[in-house]
Parts: C-alpha cells; sequence; structure tokens
C-alpha cells in the first residue's frame, strides 16, 4: 500500500510540474494577448480615431514631405479615383490602419495577404504605415479595421467603435520591414524601392477569430509586372474630396518613376493622403473583387495625379518570410 501511494503521489507531483511548466502557460500566453488586443481596441477612443490624420509623403521638387491633410470638401472621383461599388473579396479584405507614431495618430490602409501557415494572419501596408523613418522605431497601438466601408459614419462616441463595424478589429502583434526602409534615414529613394511592411495580426474581430478565416485574403506576387499591364489600386483616402470612409479604386496601365531610375510603379489615380498601404492588384477580376497583390500605395508628387508604390521583389519576399515566423518587430535584412 506504501509503495503505492508513493507512486501515485509522484505521479501527482509529475502532473502539476507539466501544469505548471507547459499547460499553464498557453493560457496564460493567451490571456496576455487577448488582454493587449483589447487595450488597443480601448485606446482608440472616438476621439483619438478623430484625431487621426492620414500618414502621406508627396515629393514637392525639392524633397519628400509628410503633407498633413487638405481639409474635407464635398466631391466626387473621378475616372482614375472612384467609389468600389463592386463587392468582392476585395471589400472584405481591404481596410483602414489606425497607428500612433511619434506622438501622433494616423491612417493608413492595407489587405489581408493569403499565408499558408496554419494559426496566423497577415496585413501587408506600406512601410511607412508600420515604422517611423525619421526616429527609427515602429508604430504603436496598430489596428485594422476591414471593410471599413461599413463603418459607423459618424461613429457613437457611446458605444464600442469595433463593436459597430461589419467584421470587428484586428491589432498587431509583430510589425515587420526590410532594412532598406528602416536604414535610409528619412523618406527618400531608397526608402520608397523598400516601402512595404507586414503586420502579423492576432486574435479578433467579433469573435475572437482569425482575420484570414474570418474576411478572406488575397494572394501576393513577388515578380515584377511589365509596363502597359493593367493594375487596380485600393484604399481609404482621407483628404481633399475623399472622407476616409469609402473604399476608392484607380484602374489603368501600370508606368514607372523616371526620377527613380524606373524602380518604382506608376500608375494615374487621384487617391490622396490615407490610401498608403491600399493594395495594387495585377491580374484582378472586377467580377469576384479577387486578385493578387504586387505593390502598395505608396507617394506622389506635388501636382501630378498618379500614385506610386514599390515593385514587390526578393527582399519583399524575405520580410514575408519573416512575418510568417515573427514573434515580435522585426527588421529584415
Amino acid at each position: 500500500m506504501t509503495r503505492k501511494l508513493t507512486t501515485v503521489a509522484a505521479a501527482l507531483a509529475m502532473l502539476v510540474t507539466m501544469l505548471g511548466t507547459g499547460a499553464l502557460a498557453a493560457p496564460d500566453q493567451s490571456d496576455r494577448a487577448r488582454a493587449e488586443h483589447q487595450r488597443i481596441v480601448d485606446f482608440w477612443t472616438a476621439e483619438r480615431i478623430s484625431q487621426a490624420i492620414p500618414r502621406d509623403f508627396v515629393f514637392d521638387g525639392t524633397q519628400f514631405r509628410e503633407r498633413p491633410p487638405r481639409p474635407d470638401r464635398p466631391g466626387r472621383g473621378g475616372s482614375k479615383g472612384s467609389s468600389w461599388n463592386g463587392g468582392g473579396e476585395v471589400t472584405d479584405t481591404t481596410g483602414k490602419v489606425l497607428f500612433e507614431m511619434g506622438g501622433f495618430y494616423y491612417v493608413c490602409s492595407a489587405s489581408v495577404a493569403t499565408e499558408s501557415v496554419s494559426g496566423r494572419s497577415v496585413v501587408v501596408s506600406a512601410g511607412h504605415c508600420v515604422f517611423d523613418e525619421t526616429n527609427v522605431q515602429f508604430a504603436t497601438n496598430w489596428m485594422f479595421i476591414p471593410d471599413y466601408d461599413a463603418a459607423p459614419a459618424p461613429i457613437d462616441t457611446q458605444g464600442n467603435f469595433c463593436a459597430q463595424t461589419e467584421w470587428g478589429c484586428w491589432t498587431a502583434t509583430s510589425l515587420v520591414v526590410h532594412e532598406g526602409y528602416a536604414t535610409a534615414g528619412g523618406f527618400n529613394d531608397q526608402a520608397v524601392r523598400h516601402d512595404w511592411g507586414f503586420a502579423v495580426m492576432g486574435l479578433g474581430g467579433h469573435g475572437n477569430t482569425h482575420l484570414d478565416s474570418t474576411v478572406g485574403s488575397q494572394p501576393v506576387s513577388f515578380a515584377s509586372v511589365s509596363t502597359g499591364t493593367t493594375v487596380s489600386a485600393f484604399g481609404y483616402p482621407a483628404a481633399g474630396k475623399y472622407n476616409g470612409s469609402d473604399l476608392i479604386y484607380c484602374q489603368g496601365p501600370v508606368g514607372t518613376d523616371a526620377l527613380t531610375a524606373n524602380t518604382t510603379y506608376k500608375v494615374t489615380c487621384n487617391m490622396t493622403g490615407g490610401s498608403s498601404g491600399g493594395p495594387w492588384f495585377a491580374p484582378f477580376d472586377d467580377t469576384s473583387g479577387t486578385g493578387t497583390q504586387m505593390s502598395v500605395n505608396s507617394y506622389g508628387y506635388t501636382g501630378d495625379k498618379s500614385m506610386y508604390g514599390p515593385m514587390f521583389n526578393t527582399d519583399t519576399q524575405s520580410t514575408w518570410n519573416a512575418a510568417l515566423t515573427a514573434n515580435s518587430n522585426a527588421i529584415v535584412d
């Protein structure tokens, strides 16, 4: 009897040890992740959301400058910047981003990317919507709201903003950029050639679910497209005649930017600040709203009705691969 009791006691002691080091660790980690997600959701009060401005870079003939938003005024986008009324996958997978950087609140655009890692969702945006190239630090309080078209306008200040949206909100657990952007020393020619960033998203939404399994995703290509290929660009511009609550698209033949030695893309488009980070697709199916992402909205030139974006390449793919395993913010070489 003594031997049996000793064996049982030893087994119980081992079980307690296993629970303490393993089984209990997972719930603790899950609880911490959920608490951090809720902290960021709670951080974005109606007041802070109303203070968020586009992070928009425009070359003024001398240098790239971060342009403050112009006062909103009513108006409709033309053929090179129109409301997307086609529905389909792109409506759900494209969204608005809220983040804090350098003491300011900002808005950008982003899109859910298709990956094959179980239990992980990744969003692609512009590098300047993820990383502060001047102060050399990552953005904080990074939150993605898919299908922002369906967000309440105006925001109900008495309610939870995310609870009022179509799908809810997801928050980033890790942000990943390429060193070509992080070490540029400012928004310059080096930065624009590497102006992409990836955000690893934790569980969120209305049901504590994975982002991609909830709203879908779009594949990403790291191969360049030929000049003249038709591209479709999407985003949530929030300056000028746009109010930041309407998914806008541009569609036309792609060219290149001679001022960056043809190392970045160009498409005729009058989207304004707030659209940064929105996806470019080639090809794109207007009926299903599905396509392959090959760039993002990045920058413009004063007086030029065009949008420019980086060429996704092997450096982009390296950044992407790092995002598939990242458990913290990372700069990829």
